[in-house]
């Protein structure tokens, strides 16, 4: 049986395609939703979900909630004595969604289309398949929460070249992609977000804006309430209590004490004023990477249970000039379109073949000397790629090139994630004098082919980095590795772009004077275009080669 699963900060859920609709799946108390929350009690026992959310306000120090955010690094949480990494936490929310399932279906569930932020770099994706795995779960896919959100709400059938921008705002996670869809196929534009940026922010904010009003308090009754749960569980509740109703009653109690407060909406809205800037700055990336204006857009689709709040609704309207999409549950938007895709993995006979086309998050590059960064695949290229970069050595006699493999977007190298690292042997020449050429091919399952070459002998090293326990077995990485190998061919060597260059020179051959000084500069055009390995671009540029071509050459043309 294959499901999908959405794996959130906050809330996390299960969900099936059955009898021509998505259908979510309950949990053993009959819940659609399961708090993502782990807690271990005096006895050693470990609960998942609601009893554990429970006993965050009483048991705060033994309890883990938002973990998600800690997905793919080093930080570990204590509890009832032991050490937990997110991803063995995840593991138990998953395990348990897992088994609810199982009861529910009565067949054994094994694999899965988990849904990740779009946001999320190599290392959180390698540890959600991790968790997976604990899990005894195989991933089939890990689909990016946008993406599902754009399953969800049907992209595949409407128009050709209808265009959404998805607003992701969970509780601990914030998405913004603009997605296409065409001929079939539903393509992602551009991804941009913040994982650390959710609606437990905004409960925060209020939290803090709550103890901000109390000039009654003591710095250590302030700084007692902070590390209560209970001021967190009741600022949470006000939030909510805001998104029905204009005003609140905010309580806690403090040493047998009740402090109240009442908050308005513009309260709030004031508390959060610098999350909600946050908010705006990957909207403006995504829409920039995709070379769109907010008008170009067919819908604005709202997602995440964190859109519930009104300021946030009058935020988007504000700067889409219109009302944006939200007729799905936020909350169960994205495991119905986790449940689409692991019907169309299953090739459910009555959803119609979709092809979903993915982008990469983050840029992938080498660090080089002084600690600088080169990209070789920016950020929001289409996936499957492959790009090549160039690089020389930098001191007099230098036999060796070491290149540290890694992933972001900052021009400092080890500010960036290291995902691995190759050398290479090189002669022995002057500085600047050996080169070698280093090729990235990546694909959707977060498979990476670094192919380093030195032309002059001919010496090649490559490395395969890949997702732990993507899901391939050995025929099914062959097959990847194959299917990588036919994109590593430049656009300068594909067979109608070399056709076009040598017709070129044969023309250029022929004619004298300005019609070939006007070969010669169409044709630096079109190789400039093609060595930005833009397939768009390089489209673009064929067309206008080939017209022009044509132009000139009366003779026989394919």
């Amino acid at each position: 049986m294959l499901i999908g699963i959405d794996l959130g900060t906050t809330h996390s859920a299960i969900a099936l395609y059955r009898d021509g609709e998505t259908q979510l799946i309950p949990n053993a108390l009959g819940h659609l939703l399961t708090p993502s929350a782990i807690s271990v009690d005096e006895s050693g026992r470990v609960l998942v979900g609601l009893a554990a959310r429970e006993r965050l306000s009483t048991h705060p120090q033994s309890t883990a909630v938002a973990f998600k955010r800690w997905m793919g690094t080093e930080r570990r949480l204590q509890l009832g004595g032991r050490e937990y990494r997110a991803e063995e936490l995840s593991a138990l929310v998953l395990k348990t969604l897992k088994a609810d399932a199982e009861a529910y279906l009565g067949q054994a569930v094994e694999q899965a289309v988990i849904t990740v932020p779009a946001y999320f770099n190599q290392a959180q994706r390698r540890a959600t398949q991790a968790a997976a795995e604990l899990a005894g779960l195989r991933v089939e896919r890990l689909l990016n929460e946008p993406t599902a959100a754009g399953l969800a709400y049907g992209l595949q059938e409407r128009a050709d070249h209808s265009t959404f921008l998805v607003f992701d705002l969970g509780g601990g996670t914030f998405d913004v992609s603009v997605l296409e869809y065409f001929d079939g196929v539903v393509q992602v534009r551009s991804s941009a977000g913040d994982t650390r940026l959710g609606g437990e922010d905004f409960s925060h904010a209020l939290g803090t804006f709550f103890l901000a009003r109390r000039k009654d308090l003591s710095a250590a009754q302030s700084k007692a309430l902070q590390a209560a749960g209970s001021l967190w569980r009741a600022a949470e509740q006000a939030k909510r209590d805001l998104s029905e109703q204009r005003e609140t009653n905010m309580r806690v109690v403090l040493d047998g004490r009740e402090l109240s407060e009442t908050l308005t909406r513009e309260d709030l809205e004031q508390a959060s004023t610098e999350l909600l800037q946050r908010l705006r700055r990957p909207i403006e990336r995504a829409l920039r990477d995709a070379r769109l204006k907010p008008d170009e857009l067919t819908e604005v689709v709202l997602v995440g249970g964190a859109t519930r709040m009104p300021i946030v609704r009058q935020l988007v309207t504000r700067l889409f000039q219109r009302l944006p999409l939200r007729t799905i549950n936020p909350d169960e938007t994205i495991a119905r379109g986790a449940a689409i895709q692991a019907a169309l993995c299953a090739r459910h006979a009555a959803l119609d073949e979709v092809v979903l086309t993915d982008v990469m998050p983050y840029s992938l590059g080498v660090g080089m000397v002084h600690d600088r960064y080169s990209p070789i695949i920016e950020r929001n290229m289409p996936v499957p790629i492959s790009r090549v970069g160039y690089y020389c050595t930098v001191r007099d006699g230098q036999t060796q090139i070491t290149l540290d493999v890694r992933q972001g977007e900052s021009p400092v190298a080890s500010e960036n994630l290291l995902l691995g690292e190759l050398s290479i042997e090189v002669p022995s020449k002057p500085a600047g004098e050996a080169h070698v050429e280093v090729r990235f091919s990546y694909d959707h399952n977060g498979l990476l082919v670094v192919d380093v070459k030195d032309p002059a002998s001919g010496r090649m090293v490559n490395r395969v980095i890949r997702q732990r326990d993507d899901g391939l077995d050995e025929a099914g990485l062959k097959a990847a590795l194959a299917a990588l190998d036919r994109i590593k061919l430049h656009p300068r060597e594909q067979q109608d772009n070399r056709y076009l260059i040598e017709r070129a020179k044969r023309l250029y051959e022929d004619r004298l004077g300005e019609e070939r000084m006007a070969i010669q500069e169409a044709l630096s055009a079109f190789q400039q275009a093609l060595d930005t390995q833009d397939p768009e671009q390089a489209e673009r540029a064929r067309e206008r080669f080939r017209s022009f071509l044509d132009s000139i050459d009366k003779g026989f043309v394919l």
